[in-house]
C-alpha cells in the first residue's frame, strides 16, 4: 500500500494547484482522477469561451499565454495539461476514489485500482460530473443529453435547448448556426442574468427576431419519441423534436461528501463545514477545494477565486507539522 503526506481527490486546475503547492514546501502527494487531466473541462463545449480572462485562470503564477483575451476550453487544456507534464506532476488518471475512511490520524483511501494511506486529503473534486435532472418521463430517452458538445451534429434537426445560463445559451446560439432549428424553454421569465455580457444581447436579440424560438415562464412536461409537451403560461402545448439538450445545471457529489463524513447544511444550499480560514472540514486533516465548496451554488466559486485555496491548506498543514516537531 503507497503512503502519501497529502492525497489529492480531482485533478481539476485546483486539484493541480494543490499538487504544485504542496510539491514546492517538500510534501509527498498524490492526485486521484477518476477522468483525464481537467476531465471537466475536457466535457465542456468543444467552442466554448471561459468568462474569465487568461491571467485569472493562472495556477502557481504559471503564464497562461492565449490567443484572445479570454481563452477557449483548447487553450486551457493546453495549458494545464503542459503544466502537468513539465512539473511532473504525480497524478493517476481513470482512476475513481470509491471510499475515505480515517483511523487514528491517517486515512485509508480506496480506488478502483487500489488502496493508499494519507495523512492529509484534499478533495477538489468539483461539480460538473452530476447533472440536475429535471425528473419527466422520457428524460431517459436516447435522444435527451444533459451535456451538449458540438453544434455539428444537430444541423437540420429540431432541437430543444432546456435552460437560460451560459451552457444553455451558447449551445442555442451555436446550433442556430449551424442550420439547426432551434427552441429554448425557459422556466423564468427572461434569459439568465449571469450570462456572459457579450453573449446575452445576441440570444436576446435572436429570440426577438425570431431565428431562435423561446417559451419563456415554461417547463417541459413530458419528451416523446418525436414530440415535446411544454407547460407555459396559455397551456400545454405541443412541438416538433428531435433533440433536447437538457442544460439545466449541474451538482457536486453529495452522497460521496456524507459518506466521508462531511457535515451538509440543512438547507437546500447544501454547503459543506469547512473553516473558510484553513479549508479544513469537520473531520481533521480533511480538506476542500474549489468550486465543492459552494454546495448547490456552484456559481459562487470560479478558478479564479478558488485557486488560493491551495496556498491556503499546505501553509494550514505544515503550520500542524511544525507544531508536532516543537
Amino acid at each position: 500500500m503507497k503512503s502519501y503526506d497529502i492525497l489529492i481527490v480531482g485533478g481539476g486546475p485546483i486539484g493541480i494547484a494543490c499538487a504544485l503547492e504542496a510539491k514546492k514546501k517538500g510534501l509527498n502527494y498524490v492526485i486521484l482522477e477518476k477522468g483525464c487531466i481537467v476531465n471537466s473541462l475536457f466535457n465542456y463545449p468543444t467552442n466554448m469561451q471561459f468568462f474569465s480572462t487568461s491571467e485569472k485562470l493562472e495556477i502557481d503564477n504559471i503564464p497562461f499565454i492565449s490567443k484572445e483575451n479570454k481563452p477557449k476550453k483548447a487553450d486551457a487544456l493546453e495549458y494545464y495539461r503542459r503544466i502537468v507534464s513539465s512539473n511532473d506532476i504525480n497524478i493517476q488518471l481513470f482512476e475513481k476514489v470509491t471510499q475515505i475512511t480515517s483511523k487514528e490520524n491517517v486515512f485509508s483511501i480506496t480506488s478502483e485500482k487500489r488502496s493508499y494511506e494519507a495523512n492529509h486529503v484534499i478533495i477538489a473534486t468539483g461539480f460538473y460530473d452530476i447533472p440536475k435532472k429535471i425528473d419527466i418521463p422520457g428524460e431517459d430517452l436516447p435522444k435527451v443529453s444533459h451535456y451538449y458538445r458540438d453544434p455539428h451534429f444537430y444541423a437540420n434537426q429540431e432541437v430543444a435547448v432546456v435552460g437560460a445560463s451560459n451552457s444553455a445559451v451558447d449551445a442555442a446560439l451555436e446550433c442556430y448556426r449551424k442550420g439547426a432549428h432551434v427552441t429554448m424553454v425557459i422556466r423564468g421569465p427572461e434569459v439568465g442574468k449571469r450570462v456572459k455580457y457579450w453573449v446575452r444581447p445576441d440570444i436576446i436579440n435572436r429570440i426577438e427576431e425570431g431565428s431562435i424560438k423561446a417559451f419563456f415562464n415554461t417547463t417541459v412536461k413530458e419528451v416523446k419519441k418525436d414530440k415535446l409537451i411544454l407547460n407555459t403560461p396559455e397551456g400545454e402545448k405541443i412541438i416538433n423534436n428531435d433533440f433536447v439538450l437538457a442544460l439545466t445545471g449541474y451538482k457536486p457529489n453529495f452522497s460521496f461528501l456524507r459518506e466521508i463524513g462531511i457535515k451538509l447544511s440543512d438547507d437546500d444550499k447544501l454547503l459543506p463545514q469547512y473553516n473558510p480560514d484553513t479549508m479544513e472540514t469537520n473531520i481533521s486533516n480533511l480538506y476542500l477545494a474549489g468550486v465543492i465548496c459552494g454546495g448547490t451554488e456552484t456559481h459562487k466559486w470560479f478558478i479564479e477565486n478558488s485557486r488560493i485555496h491551495a496556498k491556503m491548506i499546505i501553509d494550514n498543514i505544515l503550520s500542524k507539522t511544525s507544531v508536532k516537531n516543537v
